[in-house]
């Protein structure tokens, strides 16, 4: 029994500890508790050798409990010292002033209330400013706490001063000495209510969906609590608190900077006097949250004492402006931003006074009005509304400051309602360019003001769809787009209802509005999106599947559905409408959109991309197949893992039918950085009709029978109507982070009235512009009760001076026409001196009202010029003239610059700020450095400074313990032109230490262009350049070289002037030269077995060389033939190659042999063809290479093709090097250099020359020379020196070799002979796939090409392996590079880039668009008599963007390509092709009149053209009378028409009409449409649409089954008792019985069948398919009165015989 109750006695024991162990600290009522308190905070970067910034504050704490849960607080003998430099050598220096500011407020008597460790209301004095309040809190913050009875370790959200967040405690219990440790940490990038604020960021949406890990701020904090407990309760002895925010920009795990808070409270004494209640009334301020309210105010720039408002508005403002005009810009705009801050703590009062003073002095204005823009305080929006209405500010500066002040107002209850004021303003409906700046604004602001409410007051989305109702019962459809785009920009989902009565899915009266308008309406949907994505979705999917609504209207809504991130049901279903889709402009849109979001590497769009990429397997690769003529989505887009950033770049090309050319182009960036991912920018262009802008606009279509005859016989095509019509339009907008800032929309009036105004356009003033670009800012408050803050603000001035005129004459008259510009000349005078001044500030640290303790980042940007020119230009002549002034003094072109500081700052020290710079100051590198800078200086005394001709480049680079320092500079000087220009380049960062963008950002950088004058002899008056064209280039030359002398040239003979132009530009010397170099290396290679190298060569010859001649035609060094010691280096190196070559080709195949088999070259070209095949291993893969080469023999006569075939190993095309050399050599044989000047006047001449007032000019003139005969096209091109027989000359020279191969060469130097440079483009096939080849080699080049080389080449391989490209280490050709593009598909390619030491290749690299070519075709097929391939590419390209329409006997080909089999009923004319558009001013018909005969009638203006064949000979009759066989026939109207014989039949043109040309001989008929005519006809021919599934359309829009179906239904009926043809369309009652539901129906067809008329019996049938329409048998729906039913359902489909051929004998007709 004693043992038993012995055990109970522990065991209460032991309860009793564990009961006093588990309760929270209590401070007892009587006692007074004495803690001393000291908090630090530290901004570093994770190396501290650095320099840092931070401040300490200590004191003393006394805490009395005055009843059960309230307690009392006083802080005495606060101390802030301020730390400012490198840790531990600067030690923290006393702020007394800041001190005592402190003190007077923190040793007053603050009441909070506590109860079981958990801190509730805070008690203040009512003028205890809110710093001083949360340094309170920061204290309690340590006294907060949450024990659990019955768990020592747990997890839980606890609140505190950061909010409630995720927490864990650790409790470990030392029962032995009666004392615990708490321990608690914090992770506070997982809080469910965070204090946190966020400030001009609310464009920005933070990704939901990205992991916590991506985050580039991230926090932590911990706190260690000792107590001690007894019997009278649980006492705190002290308390730790450890706080870390971690900042990385780039998101680098290295690369961050940290803040540092320690708390520490260390309990030093109880004493019995309680402290005394305050006297005065404390005010509840809040719970243990930190507050938010002055910091506020501080924008992260240096202090300010606001004292007097007034007056220091009125010195910023003065002292703003002085340093502007004194070209001060960075003071400058430092004033500018204290401007804004003063203003926003202004009254509207003092801002009222202060517009007083300077409204009439116009350089105050600009920095005063944007300062008011970016304050976006209540008052100064309200005074810029005023200002407005009361009509003091211009148009333009309205137009500047009313999209920066919606876009930077504080959006509240009271900001709205102003901004509504400004809807219904009457000065701002005056302007329309206002008028849409407002209401985009005010949507804006709703975005702002709801972008995280639930629910918006409708009464601020009210006036939108008040403007969309009033538009729409006005039927005006400006002020519909207008407001469908401030309902976007609002993004509400209030407004749906409003936005789908914009759509004809979805209302029926909104299909007669136009396309744009229902664009506008799907757009408006995107931002709604984010708040009711499957509402959003539900309605874009249904207008995507709406196949009435025109092509970019679905487009559009294909672009908002993929930005929802469908699901993978919903793309799959998607894809599976594709499949059917009739339109293949939508579909090749969506497919292209699905192919480039499957090919995406952003993580957010990964589930996105897995479903397009199944989605893309469903479909095929039959879109994959379509051509530029189609519509599409290209993207290019990056993301990299390590720095969690990327960016997307997409354009959305969508043609219209109508257009041959994309008609909307959206292009859209959007950024992923700091998960923060969203639209960037967007910009969008649409035109409509621009093509009528080209055109003849006087032809009266309207006024000729033409038109008059096709509106009546569309009456008897059923259902047939014009097409609607459409002016000439573009309008573009722009959207920065989603929000559309800006519209404007370009009719025809507008175009006239601007080209109008450019004619005669004089200007004349000085302009500044100042912009605060961005100020956004994240506050997150510390432990201590301090806030921390990451703020970032840019600063833009833009300033301009121009005293311009243009003139045109003659003048541009009221109906403008491109065309009219090729007559005009053109007059302009400009001085313009434009400047750009950037300045962003970026800082990471405390900033308070108070002080400010952090790192400041200020980066620069300026660019400053001065443009000061008269041009000329006589398009007329072809003559252009531009004359301007040398540079008279040095100007700083463009500057970069940054820096970064540990900055201090006190409100009570204002001027005695403290920096210090990231380095230490004269810091000495370590012995190594010295001894490596010394053993370099000894070896290279020139290292430091390098003077090179014309060049001056200086570099220094050294790296220490704390910095890489780097200095370069680089002059070129331009003597002629009496300037110089240099590129200065300096940097000392932290990127030794860890190599990060953040370390490299701490530092200081500088880059600038310096643009100074040089001195010359003479001084230079003007600078001139003159460009002429055509006949008159020889003239300036020769005019040029006579120093402006006045003789007669125009009545030279050609051989005269022929032999002045050779003699000034020494064209004798340069072949001269060119001579002796071929004789000498024709030598060495007779020596060494190698081929001549030589670059002037006929044109039939290929201007390449080898890699074995590379040292050969190294010997162009000027040196004469008979150095010996020269040949013996060329023998050495010849050898030392060989070695090389042959070691590196023994790798491969041993075994490769190289025979070459002459053959008769009688089925090529009479130059011959030599092809060269070659197989290769490489990556166990097998490749077969073949290029065509052509190679002329010695002997003129007779000429042989070679065929080689070499094997090797390796990928590229380089390793058939054996047999690639032969056919890529520059063959130079006894043919002496051609100079096309001999026998061709110069085409173009250029002189660039300096005037000088008492010397002859001096500067370089260009002339260029061309060829175009055929077979031989050449260009050669000449540049040299002005003055005297300078020997410095330019030649290049560029030449088609065959229809496969180009060649050119560039050189230079003295005798175009010190530098040389060829190249050579070739096609052929490439593993059997077509392919092209481009080789460039260099012979010599100048020094700082090597460098520049040198330097490109060092980052190659790291760039290829970021691009996913393969490498191999390989040898080649030291001088040589060369490239091979070969398309394995429409929509992939193969590359290989050979290098002198390195191989760069790829398979299946995918191209954006897709490339037409046909892989199949043997490449012997391809016409070798002609070049094809680079003479007439462009023709082609023109000529395929034109409609071909072809009929031969039964065979007809559309403008599309469709082509189909219709034996065309005899006698009977059908519409083949006319113009559908409202001025129809054509119609082309035709008939078949026998088995293999055809006619035509074409009916153009007031001409009815018939063209027929009568006894075998071709007939012509014009307005019904024959007209003889004396063509050409040309018409006298106002549209030209040109009817002329060609090879055995006649051909027609009529541009003006449409129709580029119609050709037809009684059995070919061939019309080619004009491109413009896209989308506008209609006929047999087709829509010339490019919808090929939508090709069988009849005149009433209905899709018919069949062909025969299809040309019945242009069939032209005639009346049967006066025309040929006996039949007619009727509806058809089906003659099979249908039952549906065991219902008798009668079945009708929805389109009318060919039918014999009445009287007539069919003799020849053709059985065609027709939809029917079935009705109950009992209907009273009958054939009697319905001409049509297409507009019926189709229920069944059936075949039914169509009558084709009649004969007539009881027809009755009238007498």
């Amino acid at each position: 029994m004693k043992g038993l109750i012995l055990a109970l006695a522990f065991a209460l024991v032991g309860v009793s500890v564990i009961f006093f162990f588990l309760t929270e600290p209590v401070f007892h009522m009587g006692k007074t508790y004495l803690y001393s308190y000291e908090t630090i905070i530290l901004h570093e970067l994770t190396d501290r050798s650095l320099a840092m910034a931070g401040v300490r504050l200590t004191s003393k704490v006394e805490i009395s409990r005055v009843s059960h849960s309230d307690h009392l607080l006083q802080i005495r003998s606060p101390k802030l010292e301020e730390h400012n430099g490198f840790w531990p050598t600067d030690p923290f220096i006393p702020s007394s002033k800041l001190s005592e500011t402190i003190a007077a407020c923190l040793s007053q008597t603050f009441k909070f209330e506590y109860t079981e460790g958990r801190v509730g209301s805070i008690f203040a004095p009512e003028d205890c400013p809110i710093l001083c309040t949360n340094l309170v809190r920061g204290v309690l913050n340590m006294l907060q706490m949450t024990i659990k009875k019955s768990q020592n370790v747990y997890e839980l959200q606890e609140a505190g001063i950061e909010g409630i967040c995720h927490t864990r405690y650790i409790i470990q219990d030392d029962s032995k000495n009666n004392r615990a440790t708490i321990s608690k940490s914090k992770d506070l990038t997982n809080c469910q209510d965070k204090a946190v604020k966020n400030l001009g960021m609310a464009y920005i949406r933070p990704c939901p969906t990205c992991p916590l890990k991506a985050r580039s701020i991230k926090g932590t904090v911990t706190f260690t609590y000792k107590v001690k407990y007894d019997d009278s309760g649980v006492s705190l002895t002290s308390a730790i608190s450890d706080q870390v925010y971690q900042i990385s920009p780039f998101n680098e795990p290295n690369g961050a900077a940290a803040m540092e808070a320690r708390q520490e409270l260390s309990l030093v004494g109880t004493k019995r006097p309680p402290i005394s209640a305050p006297t005065f009334q404390l005010q509840k301020q809040g719970s243990l949250r930190y507050h938010f309210s002055g910091e506020l105010l501080q924008m992260p720039i240096p202090l300010i004492r606001i004292e007097n408002p007034d007056l220091q508005l009125t010195e910023t403002l003065r002292q703003l402006v002085q340093n502007n005009e004194k070209g001060a810009t960075k003071e400058a705009s430092a004033k500018f931003l204290q401007l804004v801050q003063l203003f926003r703590v202004a009254t509207l009062n003092q801002i009222e006074s202060l517009w007083l003073q300077f409204v009439n002095k116009p350089p105050y204005r600009p920095w005063f009005l944007s300062a008011i823009c970016a304050a976006g305080a209540t008052d100064t929006f309200r005074f810029l509304k005023e200002k407005i209405h009361d009509e003091k500010l211009n148009i333009w500066e309205a137009a500047v400051t009313l999209p920066l002040a919606f876009h930077f107002v504080t959006t509240n209850k009271q900001t709205l309602e102003i901004a509504s004021t400004f809807l219904t303003c009457p000065q701002i409906q005056k302007v329309l360019m206002h008028r849409i700046i407002v209401y985009l604004g005010y949507g804006s602001m709703v975005n702002k003001y709801c972008a995280h409410a639930l629910l918006c007051p409708n009464e601020l989305l009210q006036p939108l769809h008040d403007l969309a109702t009033e538009a729409t019962s006005r039927g005006d459809v400006k002020d519909m787009s207008l407001a469908l785009k401030a309902i976007g920009n609002a993004g509400e989902p209030a407004s749906i209802k409003r936005i789908l009565k914009f759509l004809p899915t979805f209302s029926s009266a909104a299909a007669s509005l136009p396309n744009r308008i229902h664009v506008d309406a799907v757009l408006a949907l995107r931002k709604i999106a984010r708040k009711d994505l499957a509402k959003v979705r539900e309605i874009i999917l249904q207008v995507f599947m709406d196949s009435t609504l025109a092509p970019n209207v679905r487009m559009v809504a294909c672009v908002v559905l993929f930005e929802t991130k469908p699901a993978l049901p919903t793309v799959t279903a998607l894809a599976s409408s594709l499949l059917t889709e009739p339109s293949l402009q939508v579909a090749s849109f969506a497919y292209s959109h699905m192919k480039s979001l499957a090919a995406g590497r952003i993580p957010q769009l990964y589930k996105l991309s897995a479903a397009c990429n199944i989605a893309i397997k469903i479909l095929g690769p039959r879109l994959d197949k379509l051509s530029y003529r189609y519509s599409k989505v290209v993207q290019i887009s990056d993301y990299s893992s390590q720095y969690q950033a990327g960016a997307i770049w997409r354009v959305y090309l969508m043609n219209s039918p109508s257009t041959m050319f994309p008609s909307d182009i959206i292009t859209k960036l959007s950024c992923t950085w700091a998960v923060m991912p969203d639209s960037f920018l967007q910009v969008a262009f649409r035109s409509q009709s621009l093509t009528k802008l080209m055109r003849k606009q006087n032809i009266p279509f309207a006024e000729y029978d033409t038109y008059k005859t096709l509106k009546e016989l569309g009456k008897s095509l059923l259902g047939w109507k014009e097409l609607p019509p459409e002016d000439p339009r573009v309008s573009a907008y722009i959207k920065v982070l989603g929000q559309e800032i800006a519209f404007v929309d370009i009719d025809k009036d507008a175009i006239q009235q601007m080209m109008m105004v450019l004619s005669r356009l004089g200007i004349s003033g000085q302009w500044t512009l100042p912009v605060l670009v961005g100020e956004m800012r994240h506050i997150v408050p510390t432990v201590a009760g301090l806030p921390l803050e990451l703020g970032l603000c840019g600063v833009m001035v833009a300033q301009a001076a121009a005293d311009g005129e243009l003139g045109v004459s003659p003048p541009v008259s009221d109906n403008f026409r491109a065309s009219q510009l090729w007559e005009t000349k053109t007059d302009t005078h400009a001085d313009i001196r434009p400047k750009a001044y950037f300045h962003t500030i970026a800082m990471m640290g405390i900033n308070t009202q108070y002080f400010q303790s952090g790192f400041e980042f200020h980066a620069e940007f300026s660019a400053n010029s001065t443009m000061k020119f008269d041009a000329r230009i006589n398009m007329k002549e072809k003559n252009l003239k531009i004359e301007t002034l040398p540079c008279h003094q040095e100007i700083e072109l463009a500057a970069v610059r940054s820096e970064v500081y540990a900055i201090s700052r006190n409100m009570e020290e204002v001027d005695s700020e403290k920096k210090s710079h990231i380095f230490p100051k004269g810091e000495i590198p370590n012995i190594s450095d010295q001894l490596l800078r010394s053993t370099e200086g000894s070896s290279k005394p020139g290292s430091w400074k390098v003077r090179k001709p014309l060049a001056t480049c200086s570099k220094e680079a050294h790296q220490s313990s704390t910095g890489r320092f780097y200095t370069r500079r680089f002059c070129k000087k331009f003597e002629s032109l009496g300037c110089s220009t240099c590129l200065s380049l300096k940097s000392h960062n932290s990127a030794s230490l860890r190599n990060t963008y953040l370390h490299k950002l701490y530092g200081e950088f500088e880059a600038k262009i310096i643009l100074k004058p040089v001195h010359a002899d003479a001084d230079i008056d003007k600078i001139q350049l003159e460009v002429q064209a055509g006949s008159k280039a020889a003239l300036k030359i020769i005019e040029v070289s006579r120093s402006g002398s006045k003789e007669e040239g125009e009545t030279s003979p050609y051989e005269d002037i022929q032999a002045k132009l050779k003699q000034i530009l020494d064209i004798e010397n340069v072949f001269t030269a060119a001579n002796k170099t071929r004789r000498r290396t024709k030598r060495i290679n007779r020596e060494y077995g190698t081929a001549d190298t030589g670059l002037w060569a006929e044109p039939s010859t290929a201007h390449f060389s080898s890699s074995s001649s590379s040292s050969a035609a190294s010997s162009a060094d000027g040196r004469e033939p008979g150095n010996h010691h020269r040949k013996d280096e060329i023998r050495q190196s010849g050898k030392q190659r060989g070695s090389k070559s042959s070691s590196g080709s023994s790798s491969g195949s041993s075994a490769s042999s190289r025979a070459c088999s002459s053959s008769s070259s009688s089925q090529e070209d009479h130059s011959g063809d030599r092809h060269c095949s070659g197989d290769s291993e490489y990556s166990n893969q097998q490749y077969h290479t073949s290029f065509t080469c052509t190679e002329i023999s010695l002997r003129k006569k007779s000429q042989h093709g070679l065929t080689c075939i070499g094997h090797a190993s390796g990928f590229t095309i380089i390793i058939l090097m054996p047999c690639l050399c032969l056919w890529s050599l520059f063959h130079l044989f006894s043919l002496k250099p051609k100079f096309l000047g001999d026998s061709k006047p110069p085409t173009l001449a250029a002189v660039l020359r300096a005037i000088h007032r008492n010397k002859q000019p001096t500067g370089l003139q260009l002339v260029l020379y061309t060829d175009t005969q055929p077979k031989r096209w050449r260009i050669q091109m000449f540049g040299s020196s002005i003055t005297g027989p300078s020997r410095w000359k330019l030649c290049a020279d560029a030449s088609v070799i065959n229809y496969r191969k180009v060649a050119g060469s560039l050189k230079w130097g003295k005798d175009c002979q010190d530098y040389q440079v060829a190249t050579q483009i070739a096609t052929g096939k490439f593993a059997a796939y077509p392919a092209m080849q481009m080789k460039l080699e260099w012979l010599k080049v100048p020094s700082i090409i090597r460098t520049t080389a040198r330097w490109f080449y060092s980052f190659l391989p790291g760039a290829a392996y970021l691009l996913g490209f393969s490498q191999r280490q390989q040898l080649g050709p030291s001088h040589q590079a060369t490239l091979v593009m070969a398309l394995t598909s429409p929509r992939t390619c193969d590359v290989v880039f050979k290098l002198p030491e390195l191989t760069i290749y790829d398979t299946a690299i995918n191209l954006p668009l897709p490339v037409p070519s046909h892989p199949a075709t043997p490449t012997s097929t391809l016409p070798s008599s002609d070049w094809k391939v680079f003479s007439q590419a462009t023709l082609s390209f023109i000529e395929s963007l034109k409609g071909h329409c072809t009929v031969f006997q039964n065979k007809i080909t559309t403008f599309n390509g469709v082509e189909f089999m219709y034996s065309m009923p005899a006698n009977c004319y059908h519409v083949l092709v006319q113009d559908c558009s409202p001025e129809l001013k054509f119609l082309v018909m035709v008939k078949r009149e026998s088995a293999d005969l055809t006619a035509i009638n074409v009916r153009l203006a007031s001409h009815v053209i018939d063209m027929y064949v009568s006894n075998g000979l071709i007939q012509l009759k014009i307005n019904g009378v024959q007209t003889p066989r004396d063509l050409p026939y040309t018409s006298n109207s106002d549209a030209s028409m040109l009817i002329s014989s060609e090879k055995k039949g006649l051909t027609l043109k009529a541009p003006d009409y449409g129709i580029d040309k119609l050709y037809y001989d009684g059995h070919r008929l061939e019309i080619q449409a004009a491109f413009w005519m896209a989308g506008k006809t209609c006929g047999i021919c087709g829509k010339y649409d490019a919808e090929i599934e939508r090709e069988y359309q009849t005149p009433s829009g209905y899709l018919a089954k069949d062909a025969v179906s299809f040309g019945h239904s242009w069939i032209i009926s005639e009346d049967p008792c006066a025309g040929a043809c006996k039949l007619q369309r009727q509806l058809v009652k089906s003659e099979n019985p249908v039952s549906f539901e065991k219902t008798a129906t009668k079945c009708f067809s929805v389109e009318p069948v060919l039918r014999c008329v009445k009287g007539c019996s069919p003799i020849e049938t053709v059985p065609v398919s027709v939809g029917f329409h079935c009705v109950p048998a009992d209907s009273a729906l009958s054939l009697d009165g319905q001409p049509r039913l297409d507009q019926k359902s189709e229920d069944v489909v059936s075949s039914v015989s169509a009558h084709t051929a009649c004969s007539c004998r009881r027809q009755a007709c009238p007498a």
